[in-house]
């Protein structure tokens, strides 16, 4: 590995970790074009990278939540047992897809995620006082449903190498109608455990490249942990607008080049 790569894997860490720490969203729409533009790392191969970011840094940044009081594990459990197991499946098909089309998909992924992560932005204030999307007469049917949730999530996270986390936290917050600081320390954690899942499956399919995905996920972690720290202080959704509007451009830029 080259100094020039080296330090480039670093500065795009401590990029995402800012991001991920801030808003609970995954890096993956930051690591992913970036990589395989810069450095001309194959889409499933930079892919592979993204999900042990999203494993190292969300570990780290999750814990910062905890201590605050802000996750909820209970919800967090069901929505894991489903993402584990959809991430394979997800793993397994993205394995299908060929390079070109992968990347045109990816694309697409991004601009929409951009879009909803506007919206969240433009709506925050008011989405703490709505009723949630979905109700559930009995605790049986709303756990069924969240693992079902789960299982969409890990779907996605395996084609998408997205860990879930900005699906995590648009269900949580939109559907589930949970504070936002929570929202985003169970969408980091749920977001570790499901590109955990995800990861596995890129690595028995031959697509993880260990040492860049270590290198980017240290400095993810540093930052991310200084930005979660600051989260309180930090205008959530003046951020979720900006970064939105960077996915929606980067997820155009991947149409354009696939």
């Amino acid at each position: 590995m080259s100094s020039t790569t080296l330090v480039a894997l670093i500065i795009i860490g401590l990029v995402t970790g800012v991001v991920t720490g801030l808003t609970g969203s995954s890096g993956v729409m930051i690591v992913v074009p970036l990589v395989n533009m810069l450095l001309g790392i194959p889409i499933h191969e930079s892919i592979g990278i993204s999900l042990i970011v999203n494993v190292i840094a969300p570990i780290a940044i999750s814990y910062t939540y905890f201590k605050n009081g802000n996750i909820d594990v209970r919800v967090g459990v069901w929505i894991a047992l489903g993402s584990i197991f959809g991430a394979q499946i997800g793993a397994f098909f993205a394995d299908q897809i060929p390079e070109t089309g992968l990347g045109g998909s990816f694309g697409i992924f991004i601009i929409l995620m951009g879009i909803l992560i506007c919206i969240k932005g433009f709506r925050g204030k008011k989405l703490e006082s709505t009723k949630p999307v979905l109700e559930f007469k009995t605790e049986k049917r709303k756990n069924m449903a969240i693992l079902m949730l789960g299982f969409a999530i890990g779907i996605i996270s395996g084609v998408f190498g997205a860990g879930g986390g900005g699906m995590i936290l648009l269900i949580l917050v939109f559907v589930l109608n949970f504070p936002i600081r929570v929202a985003i320390g169970t969408s980091s954690l749920l977001m570790a455990i499901t590109s955990f899942s995800g990861a596995l499956g890129y690595f028995i399919h031959g697509n993880i490249r260990l040492v860049p995905g270590l290198v980017m996920g240290s400095g993810a972690a540093l930052s991310g942990v200084v930005s979660a720290r600051f989260a309180n202080r930090v205008n959530e959704d003046i951020l979720s607008i900006a970064v939105g509007v960077v996915f929606f451009m980067l997820g155009t830029l991947m149409i354009l080049i696939a």
